[in-house]
C-alpha cells in the first residue's frame, strides 16, 4: 500500500471523480490510503509548526517518506515507478507527504527520505492530489509494462 498524508479537508467535489477514477484502477500493493490532517487555524510559522507536528504524528517507522515540495528533486515517471517499486522490495511503505499552505518545518524535512517536486510551479493542494494519484497509477502501469505510459 502507498500512503498519502496531507493537510486539508476531504477531496473537493471537482477533484473527487478524477481521484476516484485512478483509485479504482490501482491494485495491491499500489493502492493508496489517504490520511488527511486538518488545516491549522494559526498563521505562517505557527501554522507550519502545528501542521508539521500533525503530519509527523501520522508517520510510521517503516514509511519511506517522500515529501512533496516545489524545491525538491524532479523525477520522470519511470524513475518514480522505480523508486516506489524499490520501497516495496525493501518492505517499506511509500508515504507521500503534502504540507499545508505555509509548507512544513525543518523537522519534517529531516524526517523525509526524499524531497520530490511534482512541478516548479506552486499548485493548489487539491490539484496536487489529482496529479499525484495519476502519477502513482502511471508508475504502476510502467512497472507492469503496460502501454499506458508512452516513451
Amino acid at each position: 500500500m502507498i500512503r498519502v498524508v496531507a493537510v486539508g479537508r476531504k477531496h473537493e467535489d471537482w477533484v473527487e471523480p478524477g481521484i476516484s477514477r485512478y483509485e479504482k484502477r490501482l491494485r495491491q500493493p499500489w493502492n493508496v490510503r489517504w490520511d488527511l490532517v486538518p488545516h491549522s487555524s494559526l498563521r505562517e510559522d505557527l501554522a507550519r509548526s502545528h501542521e508539521s507536528e500533525a503530519l509527523l504524528s501520522r508517520l510510521n517507522s517503516d514509511d519511506f517518506v517522500i515529501l512533496l515540495d516545489e524545491i525538491g528533486k524532479s523525477l520522470d515517471s519511470p524513475a518514480l515507478s522505480n523508486l516506489i517499486e524499490d520501497q516495496f522490495n525493501h518492505s517499506k511503505t511509500p508515504c507521500f507527504v503534502v504540507g499545508g499552505a505555509y509548507g512544513v518545518d525543518e523537522r519534517l524535512h529531516k524526517r523525509a527520505d526524499m524531497v520530490l517536486s511534482l512541478s516548479k510551479l506552486v499548485l493548489p493542494h487539491q490539484l496536487v492530489r489529482l496529479v499525484l494519484i495519476e502519477q502513482i497509477y502511471r508508475a504502476e502501469q510502467i512497472a507492469k509494462g503496460s502501454d499506458y505510459h508512452h516513451k
